[in-house]
């Protein structure tokens, strides 16, 4: 394909989008009016589902396939980067050698790890009834996780790591998104409709699958985060080329000296034999 032939078919898909674009605002409430169309049918929807946190039933109940989307894309991200990232034929691993931290920073990360750890707990757990949910609670308890790399060095990290179960974790939440949702298509005859028992409204148990999915989200996230991050560590701390690798070209300088005193031993003695 030419050029010239992506202009124009970028030019013409760009007018169609215009043009439906154009169409849909023109249909916009006022601005500054109190008509609130979509935001009203929101609030009796959260309100009829025992959800209190309007924004966690619009994630996870009215446009709970938009969400399926958005938690994919970051599945598909960390698949990526950990094929991309892998180790290649020609990298040579060393272990990561100790830090020296000062002791304010220690005493920082050491106390603030566990207190960000139940802060992410709590944000994924009341994602349904406050402020926050899987996403926000998912980047908490990754975060929380690497506390330990600021407050000691990368091998304290790894022993907090566990990469093999967190890349398993990763993938169980992310299909257990689309499980709730053929739950619902069995039960109530729609992909991911709100078919578990709404509980109490404002109580922790309530809103049906919404937290349910909000927990899978947090899940997801966390475990993908920290599982993503974990591949961009190595190669920067342990994966090292074996034309940059100290060690490596300390070894073979020194095998070339060893050669040459060799060599330049050899030549002596064949000197010496020559005089006599």
């Amino acid at each position: 394909m030419t050029a010239r032939t992506r202009l124009v078919l970028f030019l013409v898909s760009a007018a169609v989008i215009a043009a439906f674009f154009a169409g849909a605002c023109v249909r916009l409430p006022p601005f500054g009016s109190a008509l609130h169309p979509y935001g009203d049918r929101a609030v009796a929807a959260a309100i009829a589902h025992h959800t209190a946190n309007v924004v966690s039933s619009v994630n996870f109940d009215i446009r709970a396939f938009d969400t399926l989307g958005e938690e994919s894309i970051l599945f598909g991200t960390v698949l990526g980067a950990t094929l991309l990232l892998r180790r290649a034929r020609d990298e040579r691993h060393r272990r990561a050698g100790g830090e020296s931290v000062m002791p304010s920073t220690r005493l920082f990360g050491t106390l603030l790890l566990p207190v960000t750890l139940v802060v992410g707990v709590y944000i994924v757990a009341h994602g349904q009834l406050s402020p926050g949910g899987g996403f926000q609670g998912g980047v908490i308890l990754a975060t929380a996780l690497h506390l330990a790399y600021v407050a000691a060095d990368y091998r304290a990290l790894k022993r907090l790591r566990p990469l093999a179960v967190l890349d398993v974790t990763d993938s169980l939440a992310a299909a257990s998104f689309s499980l709730v949702g053929l739950a619902g298509l069995v039960a109530g005859g729609a992909f991911l409709k709100n078919v578990l028992p709404l509980g109490t409204f404002n109580q922790i148990t309530s809103g049906g699958t919404v937290p349910v999915l909000n927990a899978a989200v947090g899940v997801e996230v966390a475990s993908g985060l920290i599982a993503l991050l974990a591949h961009f560590l190595d190669q920067a701390v342990e994966l090292t080329d074996p034309g940059q690798d100290g060690d490596g070209a300390h070894a073979e300088n020194t095998d070339e000296t060893d050669e040459t005193d060799k060599t330049d031993k050899t030549d002596k003695n064949t000197d010496d034999k020559g005089d006599r």
